[in-house]
């Protein structure tokens, strides 16, 4: 692995950041989408088809890209050597941890909305959907500043 890790490296870290990319435009995409649902009625055809938009957004674009920027980041982390004394990695793991656990109670409250149920507000969706926003500033600052 050693040979061949250095010529893999930027293609290692090109996919993983388009597969953030990816992710992230999904984790922006969702709340919105929970909006747009809000507006029809629990069992309507509206609803079935948000439904259905939030299922494929799910199955094609969110959970593949967070599979895979988990993998090609833990990739890079390992092949470099990194977790041994930078803190900021650290910091960056846990941040993309909570932000994995977002994508996880989110998927949730999507799920719920897809039954019926009605668990967030227009105005609690809107808030929630800056979320990814203000963690991937965190974590791009700790990945270009390394403070620490």
């Amino acid at each position: 692995m050693q040979d061949v890790f250095p010529s893999l490296y930027l293609w290692l870290k090109i996919g993983h950041v388009v597969f953030m990319v990816f992710w992230m435009a999904g984790l922006f995409m969702l709340p919105r989408q929970c909006i747009y649902m809000l507006d029809h009625a629990p069992g309507s055809e509206g609803e079935a088809k948000w439904a259905d938009r939030m299922g494929k957004l799910r199955k094609i674009i969110l959970t593949p890209s967070l599979i895979v920027v988990w993998a090609l980041g833990l990739t890079l982390a390992l092949g470099l050597g990194a977790f041994s004394g930078a803190g900021w990695l650290h910091a960056k793991v846990t941040l993309v941890l909570v932000l994995t656990g977002y994508h996880g109670w989110l998927v949730a409250q999507t799920k719920k909305m897809a039954r019926g149920e009605r668990p967030l507000s227009e105005k609690t969706l809107r808030m929630i959907g800056e979320v990814p926003g203000l963690l991937l500033v965190l974590i791009v600052a700790l990945v270009y500043l390394r403070p620490f």
